[in-house]
């Protein structure tokens, strides 16, 4: 349930996604509170579960995981137990960087991180191939990302 939101609350809300490292003092400069208060702010949007971490934004590349995949992946069948088990599985690989349950053509929509083909041939093979609830895979290779990590929009 979402909870409510003033004017203040979003102005921190767009700095901290923006830069979650700032010190509280000039966050609270530019949102226009003193330092306390300001603090006890964002405390109460940690406690309400608004800002759910804090965390580095690293470049794919740079680190080695120069290959990014949209893979689809439909289910056999849609009972209670398969869905539960490809979920876990699904949580499980550290390859799978987003995962999606969708509407549509597939039945989940994942975000896969690997160093290369070969990586994700490997992966797909060894490892989402060998699902036995898994019925069909669409993968899309990502020539290149335009947007990502974009703050949210909190209006």
């Amino acid at each position: 349930m979402p909870i409510r939101l003033d004017d203040i609350d979003r102005r921190i809300l767009r700095v901290l996604q923006a830069e979650g490292r700032i010190p509280n003092s000039e966050l609270a400069e530019r949102v226009g509170l003193s330092a306390t208060p300001c603090l006890r702010r964002v405390r109460a949007l940690e406690e309400a579960g608004v800002i759910t971490g804090y965390r580095a934004d690293l470049d794919r590349t740079r680190i080695g995981l120069g290959l990014t995949v949209l893979v689809g992946v439909k289910v056999d069948g849609h009972r209670d137990e398969n869905a539960r088990a490809i979920q876990e599985a699904l949580q499980a690989m550290p390859e799978v960087v987003s995962c999606h349950l969708v509407s549509g053509e597939t039945d989940f929509l994942l975000q896969v991180v690997v160093p290369d083909l070969a990586a994700y041939e490997r992966f797909l093979l060894g490892t989402l191939l060998k699902l036995p609830m898994v019925k069909d895979i669409r993968s899309n290779i990502v020539i290149r990302t335009v947007k990502e990590n974009a703050p949210l929009p909190l209006g």
